[in-house]
């Protein structure tokens, strides 16, 4: 089955506190979001230094990322607003990864918003749409086995340590994740 295209800007999920949309390249805000989090000191040690330095190289990241896994799978990683102050305050979603059998979840917040229940709220919201719209049973997650925070927050999302694997394109050994989204399947 062919993934249905997701729009720039689509709403993807909606929780009590959070909106998850699609990003757009042409949009400053998701721009500078991206540019913001892609050199907090945190997401460089933890994930990677994309070597994104302005606003044009975020627009680009975009659109060679995000918006092109939209177009491509149907998913991708999403802007998240918090609905009281309309603030962009990170990202999470999906992503296809080379080296893996399916897609992965991710997520990052900006520090300010760290340690509010926000992460595990997005993620939720990330896995319903993975099993409601995408009609996935699997997600994968991985990460860096320093990353204590992302780990606890792997496991209370009911994530399940499967081994330690290298990828393509990443520079360190990374700790594999699953998690069945629907009870009693195996794919």
């Amino acid at each position: 089955m062919k993934a249905v295209p997701l729009m720039p800007g689509a709403l993807v999920a909606e929780t009590p506190r959070l909106r998850l949309r699609a990003m757009a390249d042409d949009s400053a805000d998701d721009a500078a979001l991206m540019l913001t989090l892609l050199n907090e000191p945190s997401f460089i040690q933890h994930i990677a230094d994309r070597g994104v330095r302005t606003l044009g190289q975020a627009s680009d990241y975009l659109r060679l990322g995000a918006l092109r896994s939209y177009a491509e799978h149907g998913l991708g990683m999403y802007a998240i607003e918090r609905k009281d102050t309309g603030e962009l305050i990170g990202n999470a979603g999906l992503v296809r990864r080379e080296g893996l059998d399916g897609p992965d979840i991710g997520y990052a917040l900006l520090p300010a918003h760290v340690g509010q229940g926000l992460a595990e709220e997005a993620a939720r919201a990330v896995m319903a749409d993975a099993r409601e719209r995408l009609h996935l049973h699997r997600l994968l997650a991985i990460v860096n086995p320093d990353n204590t925070a992302s780990i606890r927050l792997l496991q209370k999302l009911g994530f399940v340590f499967e081994r330690m694997t290298t990828l393509p394109h990443v520079d360190r050994e990374v700790g594999l994740y699953h998690v069945h989204l629907v009870p009693g399947t195996s794919a």
